[in-house]
């Protein structure tokens, strides 16, 4: 039974009825959702001794303010100093800290050895990380005195 109404393929004559496949547009669209994803991949892989490097730093940034604060509270100087592949931190219980990089081969450039209280305020210090993948990578964790540590990727050349 033909009808007049909307969406009635019937009053259609057969040399206009749509026909299988896909029209540009779909296809357009198709290609740019895999472009918008494949540039959303690239971004999110990103070089992973970079990331370990940077993840280092922050981790260290929250390990000195943590020992900055207990040194406060407690009225002890704590400091924090590197040795061969790790660190320490005198004046605080032992094992209160973690002592150790995540990353093998992360150093500090330099000799650096950091007061972190008790006064609330300090003076301006800083440490200069080095990735072993890397040589020539380097982050920089410091702090004027007053903020608390953060990492700064504009770390002097050696």
């Amino acid at each position: 039974m033909r009808t007049s109404a909307a969406g009635s393929d019937q009053m259609i004559p057969p040399a206009r009825r749509r026909r299988g496949g896909f029209t540009l547009i779909e296809l357009l669209v198709v290609v740019a959702i895999i472009a918008i994803a494949s540039a959303g991949v690239t971004f999110a892989l990103r070089d992973s001794a970079a990331t370990q490097l940077e993840r280092e730093g922050q981790r260290l940034a929250a390990l000195l303010e943590s020992a900055r604060a207990q040194s406060r509270t407690s009225g002890i100087p704590v400091r924090w100093y590197a040795t061969d592949g790790a660190f320490h931190f005198d004046g605080l219980p032992p094992n209160t800290l973690p002592e150790r990089w995540l990353a093998e081969g992360t150093q500090v450039q330099g000799t650096a050895m950091l007061q972190l209280g008790p006064e609330p305020i300090i003076g301006r210090q800083q440490v200069v990380l080095v990735s072993g993948a890397q040589p020539g990578r380097t982050l920089r964790i410091a702090t004027d005195g007053l903020r608390p540590f953060a990492v700064a990727n504009d770390a002097p050349p050696p």
